[in-house]
């Protein structure tokens, strides 16, 4: 019975002989269905469920006129759904997201043939877009708009779609679920990071492949006259914050090396990891995904760098008129974990202690109160500093840099991610604040 109980929950249906109506009597008749036609249940695959599912849905149909037709004509926050109207491989999404109080108004699975499409009741926030891209899968790429989300599934494999919906049905049964798949997406996108070679003057690869993904996801976009990549998104008014990571790695990638995975750690085989600070560029870009959904209001500057690793080149160089409106910056690009730098070696100071603390709020808030001001070596934020602007630099969870024995905690950087979803979602940096600390 454990395979029926893992199709029920893949199509939308909960599994305890909880349904009821004409629910609980289409399950009946496709269970007695599958007994006729295999005896065993164990023996179906989830083909015959389909197949059985589908034949006894249109049975019901013909004998109950009265069955309301797709989403569109029920009240999602008061009607249960007409999951036998729903197209078979979106109703456990569609299920799933409505008893997390997503609602959907309307959906198709693209019948094989086109991409899969949910449309919501009300604007995604921040947190629901991230229960969804966590829940889907490497196989199937998802777009999401304000209220619009579309599945891009290979073809002939629509039945990963089933995979979402059994990840957003753990995820309503266990909401700490989603970190376990909020961090295999952190691994998915910094796996194709620390393979593009990128050292110190040949950051060129890099650059391109970071160009090529922001293009479609930032309002403004530009290489600036020293090589480093330029960005902005507008999210209304407020202040202006730039969040920056350097591109160049200290020395190349190994070219026959292999990734080492031991739990929630990375090594390489050979050479340099390269999380130094890749990890920053892909806490960089889970936070692009994250903001236009937030409550962020301001515009969000990113900054990635060349040449840091020979003395902070990049960021020395770059254009003046990037800065020029700049209120404050977070930099990605601290060793360990939870530490939020304020100074240079305690001599330098990036920041007023005032801004400082707004992280350490944030990690309480975040339910990691061990985020603490602490000093720190050379990194952009003692650049952006210089500049006159108030800076921090964060650790992202990688360890004995330089070095063939360099590790990188991916736990640690989905840490820091949480801590700037926390921060921009609650807007804790206030322009009123800024002006304290530049005054």
């Amino acid at each position: 019975m454990e395979k029926l109980t893992k199709f029920m929950v893949r199509h939308g249906f909960l599994p305890e002989d909880a349904e009821t109506g004409i629910t609980s009597q289409w399950l009946a008749q496709t269970v007695a269905t599958l007994i006729r036609r295999h005896q065993h249940l164990d023996a179906i695959s989830e083909t015959d469920w389909v197949e059985a599912l589908q034949q006894t849905a249109e049975q019901i149909i013909f004998h109950h006129r009265d069955i309301p037709g797709k989403e569109t004509l029920i009240d999602p926050t008061k009607d249960d759904l007409p999951l036998i109207q729903i197209d078979p491989y979106i109703r456990g999404i569609v299920r799933w997201l409505n008893m997390m109080h997503i609602y959907t108004v309307n959906s198709c699975d693209g019948e094989g043939r086109r991409p899969a499409r949910i449309y919501f009741l009300n604007d995604l926030s921040a947190t629901q877009t991230s229960i969804i891209r966590s829940c889907t899968p490497k196989s199937v790429h998802v777009k999401l708009e304000k209220r619009k989300a579309t599945f891009f599934y290979k073809k002939g494999q629509i039945a990963d779609l089933l995979t979402i919906a059994e990840r957003l049905h753990n995820v309503w049964r266990n909401p700490e679920t989603l970190k376990v798949y909020r961090l295999e997406k952190l691994k998915q996108r910094l796996m194709p990071l620390l393979h593009i070679q990128g050292k110190s003057g040949r950051e060129h690869v890099i650059r391109q492949w970071l160009h090529r993904y922001l293009q479609s996801r930032v309002d403004w976009l530009q290489t600036d006259g020293y090589g480093n990549l330029l960005a902005a998104i507008h999210c209304g008014e407020g202040p202006v914050i730039a969040l920056s990571a350097h591109m160049d790695t200290v020395k190349s990638f190994h070219p026959y090396r292999t990734m080492i995975e031991n739990g929630t750690t990375l090594k390489s085989s050979s050479g340099i990891l390269g999380a130094d600070d890749r990890a920053g560029i892909a806490v960089i870009l889970e936070i692009i995904d994250f903001i236009r959904h937030s409550r962020f209001q301001g515009t969000l500057k990113i900054a990635l760098t060349v040449e840091e690793e020979i003395g902070c080149l990049g960021s020395r160089h770059i254009d003046p008129a990037f800065l020029q409106d700049i209120d404050s910056a977070i930099v990605v690009d601290r060793r360990g974990t939870r530490d939020i730098v304020t100074s240079y070696a305690g001599i330098v100071p990036f920041c007023p202690d005032e801004y400082g603390r707004i992280f350490e709020t944030a990690g309480t808030l975040a339910g990691m109160p061990d985020w603490k001001i602490t000093s720190g070596g050379l990194s952009d934020a003692k650049t952006f500093a210089e500049f006159g602007i108030p800076s921090v630099n964060l650790s992202v969870g990688y360890e004995h840099e330089h070095t063939e024995l360099e590790t990188l905690d991916c736990k640690a950087t989905l840490e820091t991610v949480l801590l700037l979803e926390t921060v921009f979602e609650n807007n804790m940096i206030a322009e009123k604040l800024i002006a304290t600390c530049k005054g």
